[in-house]
């Protein structure tokens, strides 16, 4: 920033005079320029042209440079002697050439502040203040420079080098034990998935520490390694100093948590392809890391405004763009916290999703000028920002390319009963889940939601999937609306066999499949997937894939204990296709019409000698029961879920009880939240 110093510090130190093409400021106006408190104001074509500045200044570098190359001294005058800032004009003559015009040398110090009508010195008192100033500057932009960087890149190394911690050969035992104290459990009590008193997350431990660490380095960077002295070019109040210098901090620290937060939100986020890590686990360190950023960007703006009135100038200030476009910042950063609670999020998604985008859009945009206008790109601030437009522009781009792969499809929709909707579409691969974008259903083009790939081969006749109505089974069946969970637990004698080789076809017809995908929907009573019920066929676009957490890891496990809820089957189909070892399914359904179109669309490439398992039709299945008698043996078993949330917090709390009284048991929580 201010190589070489000592030029700086001549500067600064002559710089305080009065020139004589100087502009004398009236009575109770602030002084600009370089001498904020005195009386006049001087611009940088009066620098350019003064001969008694330029020649002080001169004499000043060559007694005070004596070690700095005169190349890069030339370098400075040229560019900088005036000032950084694009288009500034550059001195009159060079610096060799104000130095000869400066012979004599000087032998006197102006007084300080007068008129300056001669050459001059600059006392070792003046120059050392300077020098001293200039340099704990740079000290103090570059720590927070540094600080920034050790945010941004140990949020993106943390993430991998945990998850390559699961390449470690650690004993079997010390690994199940550590997850199901450390890692696991919800922070406090039994929640992890099901909102706490509906308003939030509780993380699990695991979760809790990388939150921690981010809420500790910030708060530490924050408060140590500072550099800071006084400067009679520059006089505020110490309080004012410290201010100043802690809120560029805090405004710098704001930026790096920002390109983090955006690389976090992004469903393209490279770490999802590095590490094991769930999309779920990045969008709840996505929150807490916008709640730090938020903080920070308005204590800088508090404390920033609180110099500009210390300083009589807030109105003043309050009309340059720098501060307009700084406070919009900060506006937005405050509008998008409170507009992003969870209650909201549930009731109002579409509103969420549309305000989140533009807000921290305009966000984005608002700290580019912010910082533009007050520094013109003279110190790399924007950097920042460059990075997170980067990273945005990536999700963007890489969402588009993969809609762009599979075109424009045709959607066929099949009612499978009063809960559930069957979605075939031909002429698609993927794995794990898509977004689907239905443009031809509302005038919100835009909106896309994320469904579980339940095949990548469709029943090529999808009307022959049995008809709700005309459905029967040995039980009474269940059509009520309320939540499976709710219900009495499955005893053994409620439960039905798993048979995935039966289908409701005729004997004489087998089931023909083609290549495409199929999606099982949970139908509500209002919003998409209500208005998709009354379709029966619609265009769509497909962005994918978007694959499933720890898919191949899962297929190397021994033992495999799948436990789904309702519509959770669906995240399963490429996981029960796949698998070549001994896998048992259980699986809790509202009604026998959706066990039979599951069945019917997991086709016969089903390895059904390999699974077995039971259903629980219009009950909820016994889930500690199930892992108590399944969880048994030396080899490892895993143990995953996908279904309500509060199936899926049973099953969490029961793993971590079986994993502290060391069984061999790993769990995989394949949950999507937003």
């Amino acid at each position: 920033m201010y190589y070489p110093t000592c030029a700086y510090a001549c500067h600064d130190g002559v710089s305080q005079y009065q020139l004589s093409c100087s502009m004398v400021m009236k009575p109770g106006s602030m002084g600009g320029g370089h001498h904020p408190m005195g009386k006049f104001m001087t611009d940088p074509d009066c620098y350019a042209t003064d001969d008694n500045f330029l020649r002080s200044v001169a004499y000043c570098i060559s007694s005070r440079c004596s070690d700095v190359p005169v190349s890069d001294l030339e370098y400075y005058w040229t560019h900088y002697l005036v000032g950084r800032y694009p288009g500034l004009p550059s001195p009159k003559e060079p610096y060799s050439v104000a130095l000869l015009h400066a012979d004599p040398p000087p032998r006197v110090v102006v007084p300080p502040g007068g008129l300056l009508n001669t050459t001059t010195l600059v006392s070792d008192k003046t120059y050392w203040e300077s020098y001293n100033s200039d340099s704990s500057s740079e000290y103090t932009e570059t720590k927070q420079t540094d600080f920034g960087l050790v945010l941004l890149i140990t949020g993106v190394c943390i993430p991998i080098a945990c998850s390559l911690l699961r390449f470690i050969p650690f004993p079997r035992s010390i690994a199940v034990r550590f997850n199901a104290y450390i890692i696991e459990p919800p922070l406090f009590g039994r929640r992890h998935r099901e909102p706490f008193y509906g308003l939030a997350l509780v993380p699990t431990r695991g979760q809790a520490l990388l939150i921690a660490y981010f809420i500790t380095i910030n708060v530490v960077f924050s408060c140590v390694d500072y550099w800071l002295v006084s400067s009679t070019s520059f006089p505020e109040p110490e309080i004012d100093a410290w201010m100043n210098t802690i809120s560029n901090r805090l405004g710098v620290f704001c930026f790096a948590n920002f390109a983090l937060l955006i690389l976090y939100a992004g469903r393209n986020n490279i770490l999802l392809t590095i590490t094991d890590w769930s999309y779920s686990t990045f969008l709840l360190l996505h929150r807490w890391i916008a709640i730090i950023c938020v903080l920070e960007a308005c204590i800088h703006s508090v404390m920033k405004l609180r110099i500009a009135l210390d300083f009589h100038d807030f109105f003043e200030e309050g009309k340059s763009k720098y501060w307009i476009w700084g406070t919009i910042a900060t506006l937005s950063f405050c509008l998008i916290l409170p507009m992003s609670i969870l209650p909201l999020r549930q009731k109002l998604y579409n509103l969420f999703l549309a305000s989140h985008f533009a807000l921290a859009f305009l966000a984005l945009i608002a700290c580019y000028y912010h910082v533009y206008y007050r520094y013109e790109n003279m110190w790399g601030y924007e950097t920042w920002i460059y990075i997170g437009f980067a990273l945005w522009g990536f999700e963007r781009f890489m969402r588009l390319a993969r809609m762009a792969r599979n075109g424009i499809k045709k959607a066929t929709i099949t009612v499978v009963d009063e809960q559930y909707l069957r979605v075939d579409i031909p002429g698609v691969t993927a794995e794990g889940h898509a977004y689907l974008y239905f443009p031809t259903l509302s005038f919100r083009v835009w909106e896309n939601h994320p469904f579980s790939v339940m095949g990548t081969m469709m029943l090529q006749e999808p009307s022959k999937t049995p008809n709700p109505s005309t459905t029967t089974t040995g039980e009474n069946i269940s059509r009520a609306t309320s939540d499976i969970e709710k219900m009495p637990a499955a005893q053994e004698s409620t439960l039905t066999s798993l048979d995935f080789s039966g289908t409701s076809t005729p004997q004489d017809q087998s089931p023909s499949f083609k290549p495409g995908l199929t999606f099982f929907i949970s139908s509500t009573k209002k919003g998409l997937t209500n208005t998709l019920r009354q379709k029966t066929t619609l265009p769509v676009l497909v962005e994918s894939s978007y694959a499933a957490t720890a898919l191949d890891e899962l297929r190397r496990v021994p033992n495999c204990i799948v436990i789904a809820g309702g519509v959770g089957i669906a995240a399963m189909g490429p996981l029960l296709r796949t698998r070549g070892c001994r896998t048992r399914l259980f699986w809790g359904a509202r009604s026998q019409a959706f066990v039979e179109a599951v069945k019917a669309s997991l086709g016969p490439d089903v390895l059904v000698p390999n699974i077995v398992g039971e259903i629980a039709v219009g009950r909820r299945i016994n889930v500690r029961a199930i892992l108590e008698s399944e969880v048994v043996g030396e080899d490892e078993t895993a143990v995953v879920v996908c279904g309500p949330v509060t199936m899926a917090d049973e099953v969490r709390q029961v793993v971590c009880e079986l994993g502290r009284k060391g069984r061999h048991v790993k769990l995989f929580d394949e949950a999507f939240s937003w």
